[in-house]
């Protein structure tokens, strides 16, 4: 007795190119979509910027004004301001900081990877507990010892709350770049001769400067963005520009124009610093990733 097997009828060329047409037309429903989203996220980023340019008058119509003749106006009486000020103040404490950051975190993130120390996961994790408590529960006693040794409104106030701010961040990301590196490259280092120093300059940064390009760049961001201390422990002398925004929103109302053109100085050098870092950004952000 022979049993007979139904075999599924093979597609035709019709049916594979109907396959196709939906798989494309998918991707083509898919691909407009992205860029809605995308559009959507940029806009208010692309109004900022065409408001720069505005006059006063200008922008704050309703319905808003989309055809205006571009003016020079806002970022000049922005200027006259006093937020040139407040920009090399934010350029300072950023810089300083950050610089300060790599020095500490990336000697300390070595030591818990390549060269770990006693104890490494509790030192890991002291790291870690100081960003689990809110700066608004220590603002008061900071203030207090910060006024105490005569520091309120001084830059280096800030660069050294900034470096204390971003140090566990830096410590932990470095250390995830660290044990992708192969021990055996400093064991061969040793071999032929090479100090632990030299091994670490001419072997290990090498390797690792997408992922030290990647931390400074997140510690550029924090450091400028960071409003809270900042309005706290300054006045006049260290104002950063976050807190020299505040100053376009007043009792007379809201200078739209104004508050946009220093809104994009403001944004400008850290897109200036992102683009200029993006392939090792890239490269670093996806260096301490598991493989």
């Amino acid at each position: 007795m022979s049993t007979t097997l139904n075999k599924p009828p093979a597609q035709t060329h019709t049916d594979i190119k109907d396959i196709k047409k939906r798989r494309n037309t998918g991707g083509s429903l898919l691909t407009v979509f992205t860029w809605l989203i995308a559009i959507g996220f940029f806009f208010p980023v692309a109004w900022m910027v065409l408001t720069a340019f505005k006059q006063e008058s200008d922008a704050a119509t309703n319905p808003p004004t989309f055809f205006f003749t571009p003016t020079l106006d806002q970022f000049k009486a922005v200027f006259d301001a006093g937020v040139g000020t407040a920009l090399l103040n934010s350029l300072f404490v950023t810089t300083v900081s950050t610089i300060f950051v790599l020095l500490l975190g990336v000697p300390a993130a070595f030591a818990l990877s390549l060269r770990p120390v006693k104890k490494t996961s509790d030192a890991l994790f002291f790291f870690i507990s100081t960003k689990m408590l809110p700066v608004v529960a220590v603002i008061i006693p900071l203030y207090v010892i910060v006024g105490q040794i005569g520091m309120l409104d001084n830059v280096w106030t800030l660069i050294i709350l900034y470096t204390s701010m971003n140090l566990p961040i830096a410590v932990w990301m470095m250390r995830s770049f660290f044990l992708e590196v192969p021990s055996e490259l400093l064991e061969a280092a040793e071999i032929d001769g090479a100090s632990l120093w030299t091994s670490v300059r001419e072997v290990i940064l090498p390797l690792i400067s997408p992922g030290i390009a990647a931390t400074a760049l997140i510690c550029v961001i924090f450091s400028w963005n960071e409003f809270f201390l900042a309005v706290n422990m300054t006045a006049v002398n260290a104002q950063t520009m976050p807190v020299a925004l505040t100053g376009f929103m007043s009792g007379q109302g809201l200078f739209w124009a104004q508050l946009s053109a220093a809104s994009v100085i403001a944004a400008l050098p850290v897109v200036i610093c992102g683009w200029i870092a993006q392939n090792k950004l890239v490269r670093g952000l996806s260096f301490g990733a598991i493989k």
